[in-house]
């Protein structure tokens, strides 16, 4: 791989789901680049296209109702859309591994964990089934799982949210993929346990060096984590550019209104009074609003906004955004 070609590269990415309402367009032309040992940060709502960009990297999605129409996803230069299923399942868990949303849903139940573990390792490294069990301990113990070699043969059921998202990340990490994506990784967990994850990931980054996809809603964690921040609004990157843009020179509307909801330590706390919040809905995939997806939601809305969509554009060096605004 050249030394300046990125690991992951998405271009123009449609990921649409046909339905008896219409065609949703969950991902509609997306673009952004992944680099070695990078952390990017992926945010936005609910809704705004996040996990199935992710779903779609690994080619995970259900065919039908979905199905990616269009773009590339060029892994070491290697375009994965292109690949048979066999050579997907060698990079699948192998080379770009995913931790998802809920571990309880995620771990099958009636499994030990260290045979779920080990089941990748035998798949992906071809170690015999005492290796493989060998190198599951010292997983669960590299993620600071205390006693491994007792929690091994315990089932999911047994261990709490925190402990099972370490598994997830160990069962992820297993094989030592290239990128990690983490979809939601701290959800669901209470902040000292978010915390302790967050630590971990990074802690592993550095010693595996390993670039992570950070899927969140979470503006606190990009904070922490991202080195460069892509932020998505109904299927299409609103803005992207490195951490300190994103949060000190902030250009999209939804962003700035994003950051805005976030509380600070100076606020003034009264009775009563909310949180700032971004008024209005996320607009319904099968149904966008013509010109920019945003402007119902948007105070700076012009007549251009309600008419044309906007383009992607270069705002800075190594800063793009999707704005008439910025035009």
């Amino acid at each position: 791989m050249a030394a300046d070609q990125p690991l992951l590269a998405i271009q123009n990415l449609k990921t649409f789901f046909y339905t008896s309402a219409g065609a949703i367009k969950a991902v509609d032309g997306v673009d952004f680049r992944l680099d070695p040992k990078e952390t990017l940060g992926v945010v936005g709502e609910s809704g705004s296209g996040k996990s199935v960009t992710a779903l779609s990297i690994l080619r995970l999605i259900p065919q039908p109702p979905g199905k990616i129409l269009e773009g590339e996803i060029r892994f070491e230069g290697v375009d994965l859309l292109s690949l048979p299923e066999n050579r997907m399942r060698h990079i699948r868990g192998n080379r770009i591994s995913m931790i998802f949303q809920e571990p309880m849903t995620s771990l099958n139940p009636v499994f030990t964990v260290g045979d779920q573990i080990a089941e990748a390792i035998v798949l992906h490294q071809g170690l015999r089934r005492k290796a493989a069990l060998e190198k599951t301990v010292e997983m669960l113990r590299r993620v600071g799982i205390p006693s491994p070699e007792k929690r091994v043969h315990e089932y999911p059921y047994q261990l709490s949210g925190g402990m099972r998202q370490r598994v997830m990340i160990s069962m992820a990490l297993s094989c030592h993929p290239m990128i990690l994506i983490a979809d939601e990784p701290t959800t669901a967990l209470d902040v000292t346990i978010q915390a302790q994850i967050l630590d971990l990931m990074n802690q592993l980054k550095e010693e595996m060096g390993t670039a992570i996809l950070l899927i969140t809603h979470n503006l606190g964690v990009v904070a922490e984590m991202a080195d460069k921040v892509v932020v998505m609004y109904s299927g299409k990157v609103m803005e992207s550019a490195e951490v300190e843009g994103i949060f000190y020179r902030p250009c999209h509307p939804y962003t700035r209104g994003l950051l805005e909801t976030l509380p600070r330590i100076d606020d003034e706390i009264r009775p009563g009074k909310r949180l700032p919040e971004i008024p209005g809905m996320v607009p319904n995939l099968s149904d966008l609003p013509v010109g920019c997806a945003f402007h119902p939601r948007c105070k700076y809305a012009m007549d251009v906004c309600r008419k044309e969509e906007p383009e992607l554009r270069r705002v800075a060096e190594g800063h793009y955004c999707r704005c008439w605004l910025e035009s």
